[in-house]
C-alpha cells in the first residue's frame, strides 16, 4: 500500500485533533475532487511498519492528545489497500482502543464487499458515496457533497 501524506497532527479531517492518513489509489476519480494526486495506486510513499509504528506512538503521545485516526485518499477501501488498511486498523484497535477511527470512501456501504466490511466493522465512522460536484456544499461537515452519507457505529 501507498500513501500520498500522513498528518500527525491534524483539526479538519473529523472532529478533534487526529492522527490523518490519505492513501493512494482511487477508481471511482470523482469530477472536481480535490486529491486528484492520490488516484493513482503507486503515487507517494510506501506505507512501512515504521510509519504504522509512528502513528501509534502518535497517538498515545500524551504530550498532544489525539481524539483518533482518519483514513481518506484516494479510497482506503480500494482493492489494493484492503490488507494494509485492515491491519492499521486492527493494531489501532488493540493499542489505542480509546481513539475512534474515522473512514471516507467513494464506496456506498451498501455495495462493499465482505473484505471492506471487515475494515468497515472496525470503524467509528464510516462517511461513504463518491463526491459528486453537482452536489457540493462547502457547508456540509465532514463531507463534500450532499449525496455522502455519515454513518456511526456503535463499536
Amino acid at each position: 500500500m501507498n500513501y500520498q501524506q500522513y498528518y500527525p497532527v491534524d483539526v479538519v479531517n473529523g472532529p478533534g485533533t487526529r492522527c490523518t492518513l490519505f492513501v493512494s489509489g482511487c477508481e471511482h476519480q470523482c469530477r472536481g475532487c480535490y486529491n486528484q494526486s492520490t488516484w493513482r495506486l503507486d503515487s507517494g510513499h510506501l506505507f512501512t511498519p515504521q510509519l504504522a509504528d509512528q502513528i501509534i506512538a502518535d497517538l498515545n503521545d500524551s504530550r498532544i492528545y489525539r481524539r483518533g485516526l482518519s483514513l481518506s485518499g484516494g479510497d482506503p477501501l480500494h482493492p489494493a489497500n484492503l490488507s494494509g488498511v485492515l491491519k492499521l486498523v486492527k493494531r489501532v484497535r488493540a493499542e489505542c482502543p480509546d481513539k475512534d477511527i474515522w473512514l471516507w470512501s467513494g464506496y456506498q456501504l451498501s455495495e462493499l464487499t465482505d473484505a471492506q466490511r471487515d475494515i468497515v466493522r472496525l470503524v467509528d465512522v464510516l462517511i461513504d458515496g463518491k463526491f459528486e460536484q453537482a452536489l457540493a456544499d462547502p457547508a456540509l461537515e465532514w463531507r463534500g457533497s450532499s449525496n455522502q452519507v455519515i454513518h456511526r457505529f456503535a463499536l
